[in-house]
């Protein structure tokens, strides 16, 4: 028995609840197969596309915030948080600061950043394991709870094997003493395979030796040893979250690891999600805890090569809270596909933006993430931002007592902003993703009345936006500029996936 699976205990914090999101744009396998003659993703029906404005924070966010809405919680009690990713926005900045920001984490919460590996999501999982159970630093008595976010969109040179099979997906992990699965077992093991995927320095790509025979080994091979040191019979494994570099790898695994291809396929999101990096495992695990499946095997591969394997089991079949946001989507061509990597628009144009300074707009990110206003002390009226004069009784407030708006609201004054209307700092966006929707909304707050608030449309038809649509916030991308991304709330019809 290895120190990481004599280490699970009944001490160990449990998962409470599982949260998931996927881009809403699907490209297919045969709008590839029309632009290059073939399709090299064996097993991959459609792949998704995160929009111009979308990244593996963004998803991160969604993902998150689908996790604590089903474990009934907000960020606050939150004391430990992961977050995994190989495609992270940036290659230094510990990007748990800007995700704990845009959930609520206690300024004092532990973080951690994973990243360099596919197996980066279940090496988050086995930290908040290790490092649990929390207590909570900011509140006045009981524990905190973890929080493990994995979220990935990968991508590779045109017409390679490895972009051919690239997608996105996020998946989230809710983590306390209370929580209904428990991961029984934990283990891990390397072998040296060079080569078999990675990305170089400086580099956004993803690459491969195409060598098909030495790659199946390292990755057979590896997850097997794995997956070797658990104690268990194959036959009681209910589910098999494994690592999904295509659609038929993770089943020419089957054999090694002992299951069989049904309890892969019940929680596979290869299919029609593609290789999501190191969300694959944790994206199939909570597809498998929400479908009720009490016995898991998760087996995650990082080139290189090393393995994750976990032993997850539930008290019963509904132990686990979920919110998924996995759809169907919709469908875009392979040249829309291209146009929203980027791949076909000259870039941001030089100036002429306007310009906001780092520090002027790090004052203004807790109306931007956390929807923070103001109520005014006179009149009791809503005010954002929560500055200057009350919108209601025009009385000049000192200071505003702070309340933090719901997320939703109803549409008040719509307008589209087509080809060439876009601010300068917003015509890359409008480059990749086309026409888009502005919109007054007016946000409710927690105990009644509403703040009006210009954002952004995602998520829609730009000329379907009307007066009096329902909408709720999320976070994107607002812009870069001096090479840092600005992010911030914008919104989009209720109950959008």
């Amino acid at each position: 028995m290895s120190d990481h699976e004599s280490a699970a205990s009944s001490e160990q914090p449990k998962i409470e609840a599982v949260g998931s999101y996927a881009p809403r744009f699907r490209v297919s396998s045969e709008a590839f197969e029309e632009a290059w003659g073939q399709f090299h993703a064996a097993g991959v029906n459609s792949k998704a596309v995160p929009d111009a404005d979308e990244d593996a924070l963004t998803m991160a966010y969604e993902a998150a915030t689908r996790a604590l809405d089903a474990a009934d919680r907000d960020g606050s009690a939150v004391a430990f948080l992961a977050f995994a990713s190989t495609t992270p926005p940036l290659a230094e900045e510990d990007l748990t600061a800007r995700l704990g920001g845009m959930v609520g984490v206690p300024r004092s919460a532990t973080r951690h950043v994973f990243t360099g590996s596919t197996r980066a999501g279940t090496r988050a999982l086995d930290a908040a394991l290790s490092a649990g159970p929390w207590p909570r630093k900011e509140s006045e008595d009981g524990e905190g709870v973890g929080l493990v976010v994995a979220a990935d969109c990968p991508r590779g040179d045109p017409d390679s094997d490895e972009d051919h099979a690239a997608g996105a997906g996020a998946a989230a992990f809710v983590l306390s003493a209370s929580g209904g699965a428990e991961i029984t077992a934990r283990t891990e093991y390397a072998e040296e395979y060079p080569g078999t995927r990675f990305r170089r320095v400086g580099s956004e790509t993803v690459e491969g030796l195409g060598a098909t025979g030495y790659e199946r080994q390292a990755f057979t091979e590896t997850l097997a040893g794995a997956v070797e040191q658990l104690d268990y019979d194959g036959s009681e494994i209910d589910a098999a979250a494994v690592q999904a570099p295509n659609g038929k790898m993770p089943y020419r695994a089957a054999g090694a690891l002992g299951v069989e291809t049904d309890a892969i396929r019940r929680c596979a999101t290869v299919h029609e999600l593609g290789d999501t990096g190191a969300a694959s495992v944790p994206l199939s695990l909570a597809t498998a805890l929400a479908d009720g499946a009490e016995t898991v095997l998760c087996a995650a591969f990082g080139s290189g090569a090393g393995a994750d394997a976990l032993l997850v089991e539930t008290t019963d079949s509904e132990a686990v809270a979920s919110s998924l946001a996995l759809g169907d989507g919709e469908r875009v061509t392979y040249a829309e596909y291209l146009r929203k990597r980027g791949e076909l628009t000259s870039g941001p144009p030089d100036g002429g933006g306007a310009y906001v300074s780092v520090p002027s707009w790090k004052r203004t990110l807790d109306q931007r993430h956390r929807l923070v206003a103001g109520r005014c002390p006179d009149c009791g009226g809503l005010n954002f931002p929560p500055e200057g004069a009350c919108n209601d009784c025009k009385t000049l407030v000192a200071e505003y007592d702070e309340v933090d708006l719901t997320g939703e609201g109803r549409v008040e004054a719509a307008t589209v902003i087509s080809q060439g209307g876009a601010p300068p700092e917003f015509a890359e966006q409008q480059a990749q993703s086309g026409d888009f929707a502005v919109a007054v909304v007016a946000l409710a707050g927690p105990d009644g009345g509403e703040a009006s608030v210009p954002a952004q449309v995602v998520a829609a038809d730009p000329g379907s936006v009307a007066i009096g649509d329902d909408v709720e916030t999320t976070m994107r991308r607002i812009y870069t500029q001096e090479g840092v991304t600005r992010y911030g709330f914008k919104i989009r019809p209720q109950g959008t996936e």
